[in-house]
């Protein structure tokens, strides 16, 4: 077999995976990754690099949001992108409390923070799955704003305001409203 049926091949094996992974719900086991680098500084800024694309690994979104850490240290914030590779901004505050500086090798874990599509509940997952341009825009929000809306919603005491209150949020979401 040549090089690019192997490719194609291994392709393959990942994606099905993937769609057995998302069908079991076991989203989890994919969501995190582990890897070690050495962090890089371009300039004045410093950054770990991804050797992994958000886009493929947690779905497309305008702006990934983590929740991790960085040789035991505690990350959260926003990845960055030169328009070809993604990397995450590491802030001189937070390299002079850790103690970790340009140059250094680092075990990273990182993944998605806040509410996920995958563990939303049926009738709200299914209500974005329904709306497109509500969906895309829920998951490019801030951790913030996804958990308002979510616990407005699961704060409902009867069914029938529970439907209302999803029906608003996706009209919202729809209009860009990042919150009620």
């Amino acid at each position: 077999m040549d090089g690019v049926g192997v490719a194609i091949q291994i392709n393959t094996i990942v994606a099905l995976f993937e769609i057995y992974s998302l069908v079991n719900n076991e989203v989890f086991i994919l969501t995190t990754q582990r890897f070690k680098t050495v962090i890089s500084k371009s300039g004045t800024r410093t950054f770990i690099p991804l050797p992994f694309n958000p886009n493929h690994v947690w779905g497309v979104k305008q702006r990934h949001h983590i929740t991790g850490s960085v040789n035991g240290h505690g990350v959260r914030g926003s990845l960055g992108s030169d328009g070809i590779k993604y990397f995450l901004p590491l802030g001189a505050a937070w390299r002079r409390g850790c103690g970790i500086e340009a140059g250094a090798k680092v075990d990273v874990v990182l993944s998605p923070e806040g509410p996920q599509s995958e563990s939303l509940s049926p009738d709200v997952a299914s209500a974005l799955d329904a709306e497109p341009q509500a969906k895309t825009f829920f998951e490019s929000l801030a951790t913030f704003y996804r958990n308002t809306y979510i616990k407005w919603i699961e704060s409902a005491k009867r069914p029938e305001t529970r439907t209302a209150r999803i029906n608003e949020m996706i009209h919202l979401l729809k209009a860009g409203k990042k919150q009620k």
